[in-house]
């Protein structure tokens, strides 16, 4: 079993010194031995670069690797140690998740780990990081509930995405839902939050579908949607699913009739479908691009400086970004690589987002977000309300 080992920038000799990457890759270059000394911090990046959420893996890496890097070109931390990554795939698989936690753990030694994508995933990697100590930054919304002195989550959850939502649906996008989600614990958690909530609106579910991971044709489910008389669907599909089916929805005869509210929806959903396939998602997220706001306008900036003009923008790489932000100025205002302290300095510290000033809550290291309602219009994310800062429960109470 072997992880993807990648120092960050390129591998020439000629660009491994101008970044002045340290540690190992120096080592390897035959520099002086007091270079030689500053070991790398290594960081792993715990991420599904395949089996079917590889979009959003690249995405998450992506964001990881701009924020490391950032911080080598600065002159690294610590007196001149520069970040190296380490990826590690976890093919969207609880399983391999966990092998792959072990080996960047205990073999690959890494100070801290950011990942992975699932919350059955995360769920199955806990005991791991608990037993050996090491932080796991979690950067994906997810549906609450984790405690854990080793585990820090910059998500958004049910009351930050759909607890807002639910009246300004029942208000403007309809009032009879039909659930539709993936197989595990995120849209299963997602559906009962929209239930209750919908509940005390006053409004209808119609019913609720959960569908295996690879389906390739919901006929079945469409003919369901229709029979059953909502007006909108919530939608709580992941990857290549979800694309398959807003398609075939949009070839369908509910188009038109039935809306779509769609959680977890992107710019990197947008990429994979037309216009008109995408014309009307309603959704929820802590970033979009099209943000009318100086900080979004330079993030997005930045990102397309260094991955090129067709690069995506979405919330998944603002998210990583900022929580491995939040990771390299723990290490710096603990000056530090001992876990305990790092971990400690990362909390209550205010940090500039996509979208607004964010931190990071000592009470169960869960970020408190600023939320936006959305929608899709002529190929792109525009927001129908701002709704600012919005602070969920502790997890931990």
């Amino acid at each position: 079993m072997k992880t993807d080992q990648k120092l960050i920038g390129s591998t020439t000799r000629r660009s491994l010194l101008k970044v002045g990457l340290g540690g190992v890759a120096l080592a390897s270059l035959g520099m002086p031995t007091i270079l030689r000394a500053a070991e790398p911090i290594r960081i792993g990046v715990l991420q599904p670069f395949s089996g079917g959420l590889e979009l959003l893996g690249e995405q998450g890496a992506q964001g990881i690797e701009m924020a490391l890097l950032e911080a080598n070109a600065a002159g690294g931390i610590l007196g001149g140690r520069m970040f190296e990554i380490i990826r590690a795939d976890t093919k969207t698989d609880p399983k391999t998740a966990v092998e792959k936690s072990n080996e960047l753990i205990r073999a690959q030694k890494v100070a801290a780990v950011i990942g992975p994508v699932t919350s059955a995933e995360r769920d199955a990697i806990r005991s791991t990081y608990e037993r050996f100590k090491t932080p796991l930054i979690y950067a994906t919304d997810y549906e609450g509930g984790v405690c854990s002195q080793y585990i820090t989550c910059y998500s958004a959850l049910p009351q930050h995405s759909v607890t807002p939502l639910v009246p300004y649906a029942v208000e403007n996008v309809g009032k009879a839902f039909y659930l539709l989600g993936s197989d595990y614990i995120w849209p299963q958690k997602m559906n009962t939050a929209f239930r209750a909530e919908a509940e005390k609106a006053g409004a209808t579910i119609t019913g609720e579908e959960y569908g295996a991971w690879g389906s390739k044709d919901y006929t079945p489910t469409l003919r369901k949607i229709e029979s059953s008389g909502a007006d909108t669907v919530v939608l709580t599909i992941v990857g290549g699913d979800a694309v398959t089916f807003v398609k075939q929805f949009a070839a369908s005869a509910l188009k038109g009739k039935v809306r779509i509210i769609f959680f977890g929806f992107s710019e990197n959903y947008l990429s994979g479908l037309s216009v008109e396939e995408a014309e009307g998602i309603v959704g929820t997220a802590n970033f979009i691009a099209t943000l009318d706001k100086p900080e979004a306008k330079e993030f997005v900036a930045k990102v397309k400086a260094r991955y090129g003009d067709a690069a995506i923008v979405s919330n998944t790489v603002d998210a990583h970004y900022t929580a491995t932000r939040f990771l390299v100025e723990g290490l710096k205002k603990a000056d530090s690589d001992q876990t305990d302290a790092f971990s400690a300095a990362m909390l209550d510290m205010p940090m500039m987002s996509g979208n607004g000033e964010v931190q990071l809550r000592s009470a169960d290291r869960h970020a408190d977000l600023n939320i936006l309602i959305f929608e899709a219009r002529g190929g792109k994310m525009e927001v129908l309300k701002d709704l600012g800062r919005i602070i969920a429960p502790s997890q931990c109470s």
